[in-house]
C-alpha cells in the first residue's frame, strides 16, 4: 500500500461524540475529510437493508446518502439507513449536517448501539459507483455493511459503505478475553 491510502478501523465511528470533537474518519485518515449529502428521505427498504433491520422488504425506511471525500477526492460511497420509527421527523431524515454526528444524534435519541455486525464483500463497481469514485473499469471496491444493534439486539442502523479496494485497507482489532 502506498503513503497515500486509507487504513481504517470501526471503532471510531461506533460511540457518541463529546462537543468539539473533530470528525472520527478525516482525522483517522490524516487528510482533510469531508462530504457531501446527496440524497436523505424516506425510501423503499432494499432486500439487503429490509434483511438487516427485520422489517419487510419494500417497507419505508430513512436513509442519508453521502459522497465521501479526502483532500477533496472522492473515496467512499456511504448510504445509512434507519428504522421509520427511529429516524422519522429527526434530523438523520435530512440533508443538514447533524452537530455530533449520526451516532451521537442517535444516542440522545435513546438508541445506543452495544454490538456491531461487520460484511465485507469485494466486487466490480455499478457504472455508476466508477463515475463517482473515478475509478478505472477494471477497479474492484468493497462493499462494507455495518449493522448496529442495540442492547436489546435491535437494529439501529446500517451502513453500505463502498470504497475503491485499492486505495483502502479495513483493520480489525479484537479484544481477546
Amino acid at each position: 500500500m502506498g503513503t497515500s491510502d486509507w487504513v481504517s478501523t470501526s471503532m471510531p465511528y461506533l460511540t457518541p461524540r463529546e462537543k468539539g470533537q473533530p470528525n472520527a474518519w478525516g482525522a483517522e485518515a490524516g487528510k482533510r475529510g469531508s462530504q457531501r449529502i446527496v440524497h436523505a428521505g424516506e425510501v423503499a427498504a432494499p432486500a439487503e437493508v429490509a434483511e438487516a433491520l427485520g422489517v419487510v422488504e419494500g417497507d419505508a425506511v430513512v436513509v442519508r446518502r453521502r459522497m465521501m471525500f479526502l483532500d477533496d477526492q472522492p473515496c467512499e460511497l456511504t448510504d445509512t439507513y434507519y428504522p421509520l420509527a427511529i429516524a422519522r421527523g429527526t434530523r438523520l431524515a435530512g440533508t443538514a449536517k447533524i452537530p455530533g454526528g449520526a451516532v451521537t444524534l442517535l444516542a440522545n435519541l435513546g438508541h445506543v448501539g452495544v454490538r456491531v455486525r461487520e460484511d465485507v464483500i469485494a466486487r466490480m463497481p455499478h457504472a455508476e459507483e466508477r463515475d463517482a469514485l473515478q475509478t478505472g473499469p477494471d477497479t474492484p471496491v468493497l462493499q462494507l455493511t455495518r449493522t448496529t444493534l442495540d442492547g436489546d439486539d435491535r437494529p439501529i442502523q446500517v451502513d453500505m459503505m463502498t470504497m475503491p479496494a485499492d486505495r483502502q485497507r479495513l483493520r480489525y482489532e479484537i479484544r481477546i478475553g
